[in-house]
C-alpha cells in the first residue's frame, strides 16, 4: 500500500494482564530441509543452517560479520532462577557451532533475558540485556570480553498517570521497559525499540544513557502479550528508520511496518504507514535486500512476509507439509551474501518446542543492504 502520514495523539487508558507472555523478539530458529513454496515471480527453498541449544532456548537476535554468525537469547519470561543468558557464535560455511558467549552480572534469580544484536566496524558485538542495559563484547583471543555499552532503559510511568514535564510512555498500562531490536546509523547512534512503552530510544557514540528519540501510542502493544514496537532498520537510502509494531493496541489482531523519517528529533506526525497485517499474523524483525525488498518475519502466521518498495506484499516463504523443522514464530532475519539466502531465527515463542530452536536458511537470490556498522570508541 502507498505511504499514509499518521497525525494527532490519543493516549489510552485501562488495565490489561499480562498472564506468561511471552517476549515476542526477534529470534533464531532450525532451518527446514525441503523446498518452501513459491509464489509467482520469486521462489525459495528453505534448509536447516544450524539449530541452537535448548539452554537457554528461545533464540532472537542474529547478526552476521564476515564469518562469523552471532544468535542471541533467551528472549523469553519464565527465566528466573535459570542459567545465563547467551550468545551462540557459528561459523558461516561450515555451520559448527564455535563459542558461546555467557552473560556475566545477571542476576539469575530474577527475569533476565537478550533479545537483538550488532555489530560494529571493529566487529564489536553489541546485545540488549533486559537487566543490564547495552552491553558490548569484544573478542581478544579465543574469548569474548563483556563491558558495559549504554544503561538499562528507564522504566517510565504512563502519560496519563505522569506528572507535568515528566517523561513518559504513550502506552496503555505501565509495563516494565522491555528493549527488543537494534539498529545503528552511519553516525554512531544506536537506535533502540521498547516494545511495552512505544518508545524508540537512542544511545549517543560511545554509549552511556539512552534518551528518548520518538514516541507515539501507534507503537503500543496490546492483547495478552502485548508487544508494540518490536523490529527496526534504517532503508537503504538512510532517510527513514522502519519500526514494525507486533500486536496493535488500538486492536491486537493488527501489525503494522511503520516508517520515522531518520532526523535528529522527528515528531509523531511523521509517522507513516508503510504495510498493515490485518489478520493477527504478528509482524516481528525484518531486513532490507539490496534488491530494495523488504524481508518480514511473521511471528504468528510462521511465515515471511516479502515487501516491496512501495510496501506491497509480493510473495511469502512458508514451510511445506513435509519438512522436519517448520518455521515456528520466526523472529530476526540476516543475510548470508555468499549463498544469497536470508538466515531466519527461530524463536518457537508460541509453541515452545525446543527441537523448533534455531536457524534456518531461505534461498531468496537476493544479497543485503549492509547495515551500518560504525567505528565506535
Amino acid at each position: 500500500m502507498s505511504h499514509h502520514k499518521l497525525s494527532g495523539s490519543s493516549y489510552f487508558s485501562g488495565k490489561l494482564l499480562v498472564f506468561g507472555a511471552l517476549a515476542v523478539l526477534s529470534a533464531v530458529s532450525t532451518f527446514i530441509a525441503g523446498p518452501a513454496r513459491a509464489h509467482g515471480w520469486w521462489h525459495g527453498e528453505v534448509k536447516t543452517f544450524a539449530r541452537t541449544p535448548a539452554d537457554p532456548g528461545f533464540p532472537e537476535g542474529i547478526a552476521v560479520h564476515g564469518n562469523r554468525v552471532y544468535v542471541s537469547g533467551p528472549a523469553t519470561f519464565g527465566t528466573a532462577g535459570r542459567g545465563p543468558s547467551k550468545i551462540f557464535v557459528y561459523d558461516r560455511n561450515s555451520k559448527v557451532l564455535t563459542s558461546t558467549i555467557a552473560v556475566a552480572g545477571e542476576a539469575l534469580a530474577q527475569e533476565h533475558a537478550l533479545s537483538c544484536v550488532a555489530v560494529d566496524d571493529h566487529g564489536r558485538v553489541y546485545a540488549l540485556s533486559t537487566q543490564l542495559g547495552l552491553l558490548r563484547f569484544t573478542k581478544v583471543g579465543h574469548r569474548y570480553v563483556q563491558e558495559s555499552y549504554g544503561a538499562p532503559l528507564p522504566d517510565l510511568p504512563t502519560c496519563a498517570a505522569a506528572a507535568p514535564g515528566e517523561a513518559c510512555a504513550p502506552a496503555p498500562i505501565e509495563l516494565p521497559p522491555i528493549p527488543n531490536d537494534i539498529a545503528f546509523d552511519e553516525d554512531g547512534y544506536a537506535y533502540v525499540t521498547d516494545s511495552f512503552q512505544a518508545t524508540i530510544f537512542r544511545y549517543s557514540p560511545g554509549g552511556g544513557a539512552p534518551e528518548i528519540w520518538f514516541q507515539s501510542p501507534a507503537l503500543a502493544g496490546g492483547g495478552p502479550s502485548p508487544f508494540g514496537a518490536n523490529g527496526i532498520r534504517l532503508d537503504p537510502r538512510r532517510e527513514h528508520v522502519y519500526v514494525s509494531v507486533t500486536f496493535s493496541a488500538a486492536d491486537p489482531s493488527v501489525g503494522y511496518i511503520y516508517r520515522i523519517p531518520l532526523v535528529e528529533w522527528p515528531e509523531e506526525a511523521d509517522l507513516e504507514l508503510v504495510h498493515e497485517y490485518a489478520a493477527g499474523e504478528a509482524p516481528d524483525g525484518f531486513a532490507f535486500g539490496r534488491s530494495g525488498k523488504l524481508y518480514v518475519t511473521l511471528a504468528a502466521a510462521n511465515a515471511i512476509s516479502v515487501l516491496d518498495a512501495h510496501g506491497h506484499e509480493r510473495a511469502r516463504i512458508e514451510s511445506s507439509p513435509g519438512d522436519e523443522i517448520p518455521l515456528d514464530s520466526p523472529a530476526n532475519v540476516a543475510f548470508n551474501d555468499a549463498e544469497k539466502t536470508l538466515l531466519i531465527v527461530n524463536h518457537a515463542l508460541f509453541s515452545g518446542n525446543p527441537d523448533h530452536f534455531g536457524v534456518l536458511r531461505v534461498w531468496i537470490g537476493d544479497t543485503a543492504d549492509p547495515l551500518e556498522k560504525p567505528r565506535l570508541p
